[in-house]
């Protein structure tokens, strides 16, 4: 900077911070502005006085909010005084002088009791809590608290109110500073809220204080002595409302949904009294919606607060059904407007009041919350009066309802569809076989196409839960009344047509190619011709139905009308498509559909799919950013398509329309790396540089699923390629390059995941990709995958210790042990997948792997215990098993520790966990040599005890019955010298063949194959007694076709056999030959003689 305009800013800075207040206040007024030039210039001269001489700043800003008559001065003031106090990279408050300080602490302190502009005044307050909540602490405000307890107790409104919006933030902030207050302000607040001469505002003040201090509090014992304000606190709510004052009545409610999602528990003991209260305020129809709504809102909360308080609402049946009819009741609130029956096209919204979008919200919320076993049986109660009805609203607000609870209720709802369906089918008099004829009859209703738009949709939803064979019989009845609602001119009705016909096709597959050729042509034709904007929808679901119905039938059905489809969604991809037209997303689904069902032949198209694919892919969340406390939230934050999430002190506004555009297309990559295969390879770069970042992608788990999918496809898809000399030239290189870049970023995003689920997904990539191209890591590389599997067991096992004090909850119940179980069940998920990622481990480096294995035995060994469950002891011990199998002699050393383990769960109550343990001895048998004779006797009793049991073969045990004749070969075969082999040889052929485990039947019966071709002793027994047996055995081994046997050890068997035929006496081949059934006589023959 030159000397000259140095010197201008030097004497700019002396009269701002001189005597006369006026530059400071021009200052001040500058940076309020809306000229950006004048603003920055101002913003720079403050934060040059800011370095320069920060005590003066903050005097002259300390002074201006106490003394300026400019109201825009004083609230400017306070907000850039907060902003200096703020503990972040510009806090001021250490670089003050002591003198400063104490002045500035005065300042704000005697502000608060002149300033009498309201909304200046909270700022005030939000200044000075900001101030404590550094200081208070280390007790560098003595004065504060005692000031505050003055001004509550002063006849003031405006101090009283004061002081409890100070309170409510420094509970937020610094709560554990005013516990040691607890008594004190328990009483000021009692006194507050039951004083009938306190201000209403001061009310609302001292409730928001007192439910942010029951939040601050940490133990149940400090938040009981608090329950007897909760009668007071519902009065704030009540007498507001029957004073007339809704806003304030509004403001009470947000707290106390507030505090319903924090602290549930803490409104137990009342909770009939405060549910009774909120349903009544929802039933008044003479208040606003807006109350109305924060009433159901906070008893939904309250529903779902299920980690904090399980099953507490599931408790009060009565006013589960109460709040089920207001919302019932809610749906009807549909304004008649006659033009609303017949629209052209379903505006969204037409006619829907707020009523009716938070009746089908919060039915939704609730079934999901409360689960079907609550939600069903209020349902079926209350649904069929509704069906029943004459007037169309009361029909169709039971459609609505019945789709609004099937996601949460689906299970119970399918087991009981005939009842749900019969409910629905006795609303209308048409006599159809069940499911259809209620919907075929709503489907006629050609008075009201709504009705007929949502009896499409509620096909739709039934169909999207049947198999093929449910909806078969009914597949003739449902496809002609669509086609009729096809070329039925509304189209709101056509698009509800096309929807439920491609979720027909998608649930019937192959059953749906009789109607390919009437339906596609009506397809194309809505497709070709449905092209201005009104019609923009109506060609998107036409798009979505052909590809579904392609998938469904198959290429060869298929492939004459694909070329042609193709060429329209090019021509249209190649058109400039508006941002917001549904069509983009649609159509990179419907490319994708396509690839999957033409395969190969799709090859040519890539080139067209791939750049706007990979540019929706790339999109940017389009994320706005306010301040979590500015007065002007996000902009229409009611608008559907933000999505806002608070973070600290920030709001963040998420565009949901850009994020979901995004998750297909990340979706779509990874059908396509999945389904090319190696056709895929030219892409792989560019995908790569676009998914491996968005690995941690958190604004939206759909993208991050897509990604971890995508990445053993990416591997996969190079691999191939590389193998079938289509990688342009690039070699192994350039798959070591593609895995160095993908397999420790996955690492790193499982380590910051926070979604149990989505974390199992990125195990079983994590597994896939090591299975690909593991061999190619080096040594830091395992490493780290190995540290992060010590992270993934450890968080686990916590998680389970919390699920397990979440058990012991007064409220526990049988919905919410579902729900436990349900989280149980993916925790086991994510265990598998960590003992398959070691197996792979294991497989892939074999004994320089056992390093890594000796320190995570401290984790692995507590997984043997018999307090853990099933699944994670059978984990432990196939990862064992993996040990001794592929590391041979250089396991050894671990034989000590975990053979007494396998025996002992040779015998446990589990087949899968014994399954694990007799495949183990069989493996120790093979590879144990000397170490595992000692043990041979105990194998043997701990193997018969498993062969002998009354329902060895029942389907759940035959797994393991087949494994422990296995390994019982395997002794047979290597420690033939420490058994009465003329007595165990024979009890392993009786047990021939075995038939359940496909791969150990291969293994088994090719021993025999050996044994039988060297003429084993004790295996054909004294004259041959155990010949027939033998004969019998291969008889169904080969009869059964290429499942008990490989093709080579099957051509051995016959090759023996036809030998048994030229060399056996005719009489004792006569014999053998008797003894086996006639079927297998017949099959022998052509067997042989072909």
């Amino acid at each position: 900077m030159d000397p000259e305009s140095t010197q201008l800013q030097q004497s700019q800075l002396a009269a701002i911070l001189g005597a006369d207040p006026s530059p400071f206040e021009r200052l001040i007024s500058q940076l309020m502005t809306s000229s950006n030039e004048e603003r920055s210039q101002a913003e720079a001269l403050f934060n040059l006085c800011k370095q320069t001489d920060p005590d003066s700043l903050s005097l002259k800003l300390g002074h201006l909010l106490h003394s300026s008559p400019h109201q825009e001065a004083r609230a400017m003031s306070a907000i850039l005084l907060r902003k200096q106090l703020t503990r972040d990279d510009s806090y001021l408050w250490p670089r003050l002088s002591p003198q400063t300080q104490s002045s500035l602490k005065s300042l704000l302190l005697s502000s608060i009791q002149t300033e009498n502009t309201k909304s200046i005044s909270k700022k005030l307050c939000d200044t000075i809590s900001e101030l404590a909540s550094g200081i208070l602490p280390d007790n560098g405000w003595p004065e504060l608290l005692p000031f505050m307890f003055q001004c509550v107790s002063s006849d003031s409104p405006k101090l009283q109110e004061s002081a409890f919006l100070i309170f409510a933030q420094l509970s937020q902030y610094i709560g554990e500073s005013l516990t040691p207050h607890i008594k004190h302000l328990h009483d000021i607040f009692l006194q507050c809220l039951t004083s009938p001469s306190v201000n209403p505002d001061v009310r609302i003040a001292a409730l928001n204080a007192v439910i942010n201090f029951i939040q601050c509090l940490s133990g149940s014992s400090d938040r009981d002595r608090f329950q007897d304000l909760l009668p007071a606190m519902m009065r704030t709510l009540t007498e507001a409302l029957n004073s007339g004052q809704e806003a304030t009545a509004q403001e009470a409610l947000e707290l106390l949904i507030e505090l319903a999602g924090t602290e549930p528990r803490f409104l137990r003991r009342q909770i009939v009294d405060v549910v009774g209260a909120m349903l009544q305020i929802a039933e008044a129809e003479s208040l606003e919606e807006g109350t109305r709504h924060l009433a159901i809102e906070f008893v939904i909360t309250l529903a779902e607060a299920r980690e904090r308080a399980p099953g507490m609402m599931r408790k009060l049946p009565q006013f589960i059904s109460r709040l089920f009819a207001i919302l019932m009741k809610m749906l009807l609130d549909i304004e008649d407007d006659p033009a609303w029956h017949t629209a052209e096209t379903e505006d969204e919204d037409a006619g829907e009041t707020s009523n009716y979008s938070v009746g089908q919200e919060c039915l939704d919320r609730l079934s999901i919350s409360l689960g079907g076993n609550t939600i069903v049986p209020v349902a079926s109660e209350q649904l069929p009066a509704y069906l029943a009805a004459p007037e169309w609203q009361k029909r169709h607000a039971a459609l609505i309802a019945l789709a609004q609870i099937a996601e949460g209720c689906s299970k119970v709802m399918i087991k009981n569809l005939e009842q749900v369906v019969a409910m629905v089918l006795n609303s209308f008099p048409d006599q159809h076989p069940p499911l259809l004829p209620a919907l075929a009859a709503a489907m006629d209703d050609f008075q009201n196409p709504r009705v007929q738009a949502h009896a499409a949709s509620a096909v739709l939803n039934f169909s999207e839960n049947c198999t093929p064979d449910i909806l078969t019989p009914y597949l003739d009845g449902i496809v002609s009344k669509l086609l009729v609602l096809l070329q039925n001119g509304k189209q709101m009705v056509q698009e509800g047509a096309l929807t439920a016909l491609a979720s027909v096709a998608d649930s019937s597959q192959e059953h749906f190619q009789k109607y390919y050729d009437a339906v596609m042509p009506y397809l194309k034709a809505i497709l070709v011709n449905a092209t201005d904007k009104s019609n923009r929808m109506l060609r998107a679901k036409s798009m979505e139905c052909i590809s579904l119905v392609g998938m469904a039938v198959g290429k060869e059905k298929f492939r004459a009308d694909a070329k042609q489809v193709m060429e329209v969604l090019m021509s249209l991809q190649v058109s400039q498509l508006e941002t917001d037209d549904p069509t983009t997303s649609y159509m990179l689904q419907a490319w994708a559909r396509l690839c999957k069902c033409l395969g190969q032949d799709f090859l040519p198209y890539m080139e067209f799919v791939m750049p706007p694919l990979l540019q929706s892919a790339s999109l940017k969340p389009d994320v706005t950013i306010t301040s979590a406390d500015s007065d002007n939230d996000i902009e229409d934050s009611d608008d559907e398509s933000m999505e806002t999430i608070t973070l600290g002190d920030k709001r963040i506004g998420i565009k949901t329309s850009v994020l979901e555009e995004k998750a297909t297309a990340c979706n779509m990559l990874c059908c396509y790396a999945d389904e090319l295969k190696e056709g895929f390879f030219p892409w792989i770069d560019q995908v790569a540089g676009t998914l491996v970042p968005l690995l941690k992608f958190y604004f939206h788990e759909e993208v991050r699923k897509a990604a971890v999918s995508a990445m053993p496809e990416l591997l996969r898809s190079a691999k191939l390629a590389i193998e079938k000399g289509q990688s342009q030239g690039r070699d192994v290189a350039y798959l070591k390059f593609l895995t160095d870049s993908i397999i420790p970023a996955l690492v790193e995003a499982l380590h910051k995941e926070p979604d149990t689920e989505i974390c199992a997904s990125m195990l079983d990539s994590l597994n896939e990709c090591l299975q690909i191209s593991g061999m190619l890591l080096d040594e830091s590389q395992v490493r780290s995958i190995v540290d992060e599997i010590k992270q993934v067991i450890t968080a686990s096992s916590s998680r389970k210790r919390e699920r397990a004090e979440r058990a012991q909850a007064e409220d526990f119940d049988a919905e919410e042990g579902e729900l436990i179980k349900e989280e149980n069940e993916q925790e086991e998920e994510v265990f598998d997948q960590v003992g398959e990622i070691l197996g792979t481990m294991i497989k892939t480096f074999k004994a320089s792997f056992l390093p890594f294995f000796d320190e995570l035995s401290s984790y692995l060994t507590p997984m043997w215990g018999r307090d853990k469950t099933p699944e994670e002891r059978r984990i432990a011990i196939c990862i064992f098993d993996d040990v001794a199998e592929q590391c041979r002699e250089a396991a050894l050393k671990y034989y000590d520790t975990y053979l007494p383990f396998l025996l002992e769960a040779c015998n446990d109550e589990t087949p899968d966990v014994r399954q694990a343990a007799v495949y183990g001895l069989g493996v120790c048998a093979e590879f144990g040599g000397s170490v595992f004779k000692p043990l041979v006797g105990e194998a043997l009793s701990r193997l018969n005890a498993v062969i002998q049991h009354p329902n060895a073969l029942q389907s759940d045990n035959v797994m393991a019955y087949d494994n422990a004749v296995s390994a019982l070969g395997k002794i047979c075969q290597f420690h033939r010298d420490s058994i009465d082999s003329a007595q165990v040889v024979p009890a392993w052929l009786n047990c021939l063949p075995i038939k359940g485990d496909l791969i150990e039947a291969k293994v088994v019966h090719d021993q025999l194959c050996s044994m039988a071709e060297r003429s084993d002793r004790e295996l054909l027994g004294p004259n041959n007694q155990y010949l027939p047996k033998i004969v019998s055995v291969f008889a169904e081994v080969l009869c059964a076709g290429k499942d008990l046997a490989s093709e080579q050890t099957a051509g051995r068997m016959v090759n023996l056999l036809r030998q048994l035929q030229q060399t056996l006496p005719p009489s004792t081949l006569a014999s053998t030959w008797s003894s086996l059934q006639p079927q297998q006589q017949i099959a022998l023959q052509s067997i042989l003689s072909s």
